[in-house]
């Protein structure tokens, strides 16, 4: 490290693998650095006027999170051995230096070209897979997608035995050719690594028929979708009846995928497939270490795979001038894929402003001023009140009504007319007689009834 002591500078650090980046930058970080430069100390072999003692690299190296970089906040960029021997030796000349560290994107044309590298099993880009689907199928041709698979090479991973056998068990398909890595760690129950290249090349075979010809490949996206809501559980991942429900509910012809897998070499025979040597062949040329691994315009893109992030680096590798309408309106909302879809931000203070303007515009058309809709709006409650009470009045005095002549029927004045049931309840119970039936013994249900009274005459 060349400076010992920083406050809000940069700081210019050789790259020690011993250690490892990560906590280089998290050292520089906590004694103050606004951003760090990564010095390497090997040459490319394609730099021909740079001088190393160590043997030269022939691509560039590749500086990733490990997955323990979350409490870093500053940026770190890797500077090529040529270029830092130059920062070097004016700095050791007691000279200062001014570096900018930028992040910028090609800007070729009017189509961006993006790129996934993932595997069916990563449950990081399951949630991107989902919410980008609308996204990508709005920039329509405007924007070019295209999935790759993380495969491993057998070969390569000493999957291969010497009698050609596969030394990996159920890591791998096409005798240890092709695998991927164990998504539960464990060889014997769950998802295998086997079943993950199965899948990897079923979707690979999707993107062929059914989104290479435009981009956007909206049977590739709802397939996905359909697959991990169905099918991520251990018993279903490699279960072809759920994959064929899956296929069906997305419009994809699984007869015709099948047969693509076949052509291109399959996955259970001692035999390459063309499909996924591609893909291990891409991946390579790329640089690909870690998933999943976002691309735009060639460009990686660092950082978390979210629908946010990617949209906005896809927005910004559009030409100046040449962007869809949906990037200045959406790449700053919280929620671009709900502002994609509505077309405009349904978040914030943003969605906020919306709807008070339209509203307010709302109001301005039809004349209506605030003071003249909440005297109508009282007006109109106190007529449901009022007529709400003049219901209730009425009811009761039926109610009345109705007791009166049930009373009169099924209670019968005295001969002499001088006493009335509803003497009772005129004078409070005073005086007045009860009279109740008494049903004669052996008579009907219809037969007449017979009285006596309460309380009985002295």
């Amino acid at each position: 490290m060349i400076s010992s002591h920083c406050d809000g500078c940069g700081i210019l650090t050789g790259a020690n693998y011993l250690f490892g980046v990560i906590t280089q930058v998290r050292n520089a970080q906590r004694v103050g650095a606004a951003g760090v430069l990564i010095a390497d100390n090997t040459c490319l072999c394609s730099a021909t006027d740079c001088q190393s003692d160590l043997p030269c690299e022939a691509t560039e190296p590749i500086m990733a999170d490990d997955g323990s970089g979350g409490d870093i906040s500053i940026p770190s960029m890797l500077v090529y051995k040529k270029d830092a021997d130059t920062f070097k030796k004016e700095l050791k000349a007691n000279h200062p230096i001014r570096l900018e560290m930028t992040w910028s994107l090609p800007t070729p044309d009017e189509r961006v070209e993006y790129e996934i590298w993932t595997v069916p099993s990563d449950p990081v880009s399951k949630d991107f897979l989902t919410t980008f689907k609308m996204i990508s199928v709005t920039l329509d041709e405007k924007a070019y997608f295209t999935p790759h698979m993380y495969i491993y090479d057998g070969a390569r991973s000493n999957c291969i035995g010497q009698n050609n056998e596969n030394q990996c068990d159920s890591l791998c398909t096409n005798n240890g050719r092709y695998c991927a890595t164990d998504p539960d760690g464990d060889l014997d129950v769950g998802i295998s690594g086997a079943q993950v290249v199965v899948e990897s090349l079923r979707r690979l075979c999707i993107w062929e028929h059914y989104g290479r010809k435009n981009g956007v490949g909206m049977e590739w996206w709802m397939y996905v979708e359909e697959f991990d809501s169905r099918c991520s559980a251990p018993d279903k991942f490699g279960d072809i009846v759920c994959v064929e429900d899956s296929a069906k509910a997305s419009g994809v012809d699984l007869e015709i995928i099948h047969r693509c897998m076949r052509d291109s070499g399959g996955t259970n025979s001692d035999a390459p497939n063309n499909k996924l040597d591609m893909e291990i062949s891409n991946q390579i040329s790329r640089g690909v270490v870690v998933i999943p691994t976002a691309y735009v315009n060639d460009s990686p893109i660092r950082g978390a795979l979210t629908t946010a992030n990617i949209f906005a680096a896809v927005c910004a590798g559009y030409a100046p001038g040449t962007e869809p309408k949906v990037c200045p309106e959406c790449t700053r909302c919280p929620d671009p894929e709900s502002c994609v879809t509505t077309g405009f931000c349904t978040n914030g203070w943003e969605h906020h402003m919306i709807n008070h303007m339209r509203h307010h515009n709302a109001k301005e058309q039809d004349n209506i001023s605030s003071n003249t809709f909440f005297a109508a709006l009282l007006f109109c409650m106190g007529g449901v009140v009022a007529m709400g009470i003049w219901y209730q009045k009425r009811n009761h005095m039926e109610m009345k009504e109705q007791m009166r002549s049930l009373l009169a029927q099924y209670m019968p004045l005295d001969d002499d007319g001088t006493d009335s049931p509803m003497d009772f309840n005129n004078h409070g119970g005073a005086g007045a007689p009860l009279i109740f039936p008494e049903p004669q013994e052996n008579q009907g249900p219809m037969g007449p009834p017979q009285y006596h009274q309460f309380p009985p005459s002295v």
